[in-house]
């Protein structure tokens, strides 16, 4: 990615999720030096600060099939503005969730940019989850479950139709990397779908080099360039204890930087946000400052 300006979009929600405490996520993130870092490097910053988000205490739960729907549908609709604008302004998005629900604004935003010009975008999703539930089918109702099924046109209308078309990615140009939980009927969806998932047990057999070439051809085929969600609870507990839902056995420290620096490389990647960082439960905010790292990593950080 050549050098520019990174446009920081804090997304400090929570309310997809089941557990408090990822809406401070993006303050963990900043605090961990992320602005400083980006500038060490090269690259111009513009902070556009958060988008609103109200609190769970001071608003309706809603339907338990799809908790705060209407207010997740808000934020990820000025979500997808500001990354829509930023793009416009030829900056360089870069996300802080907030819980993943927000990657259905990050990525309308992205797809609405490419869609006014003819294009399309892929996507390159790296979670624990696969993120595929619908209201229909989530164990939970919490909509942080559900992203990845939205941005590939299943699940609530209001979200699936941000900006009045759907899907934002064709399935076959999703690519999603390190799932290890997944609900018995969200299976279905993963296995339905044309997404291609690469599960642990693919990175222990093949090594997450190759599942990352093969996952950025998936993404790039045919697409003006790609997005990166990436979900910090893909990376290792041990590594990254500081997450919305941690899950055992997941990517190594040298593995999640292997696969930032792979995707740098290809020179195709237009967009990226990093969420699920939970300070209440991290270790002196040391999930936070591997995010920091491993967004340097994606944006162009080497040893030599």
């Amino acid at each position: 990615m050549p050098h520019g300006t990174i446009a920081i979009i804090g997304a400090p929600l929570d309310l997809g999720a089941g557990r408090r405490g990822v809406d401070m996520g993006p303050s963990a993130v900043r605090v961990a030096d992320l602005n400083a870092r980006l500038v060490s490097i090269g690259y111009e910053v513009a902070d556009l600060g958060n988008v609103k988000v109200v609190q769970p205490e001071t608003t309706p739960e809603g339907p338990q099939q799809a908790r705060y729907l209407p207010q997740i549908v808000d934020t990820c609709t000025e979500l997808a503005h500001r990354v829509h604008d930023a793009l416009g302004a030829g900056q360089t998005p870069l996300v802080l969730g907030g819980d993943h629900s927000i990657a259905v604004g990050t990525v309308a935003g992205v797809a609405k940019h490419y869609h006014d010009g003819g294009r399309r975008i892929g996507l390159i999703w790296i979670d624990a989850h696969a993120d595929m539930n619908t209201p229909d089918t989530s164990p939970s109702g919490n909509v942080h479950g559900m992203p990845l099924a939205c941005c590939i046109g299943l699940g609530p209308p209001e979200l699936t139709q941000i900006y009045d078309f759907a899907p934002k990615v064709d399935p076959h140009n999703v690519a999603l990397i390190g799932i290890r939980s997944v609900d018995q009927r969200e299976r279905d969806h993963v296995q339905a779908s044309g997404v291609r998932a690469f599960t642990m047990r693919d990175i222990d057999e093949r090594g997450l080099g190759a599942i990352m070439e093969e996952a950025i051809r998936i993404a790039s085929s045919g697409t003006a360039a790609f997005h990166l969600s990436l979900d910090m609870d893909a990376v290792d507990p041990q590594e990254a204890p500081g997450v919305g839902t941690p899950v055992k056995g997941g990517i190594t420290y040298r593995e999640a930087h292997l696969a930032m620096e792979t995707l740098c490389d290809c020179g195709h990647m237009s967009s990226m946000e990093v969420v699920e960082v939970n300070p209440v439960i991290d270790e002196v905010n040391r999930t936070a400052a591997l995010a920091v790292e491993l967004i340097l990593s994606a944006l162009g950080k080497r040893i030599l």
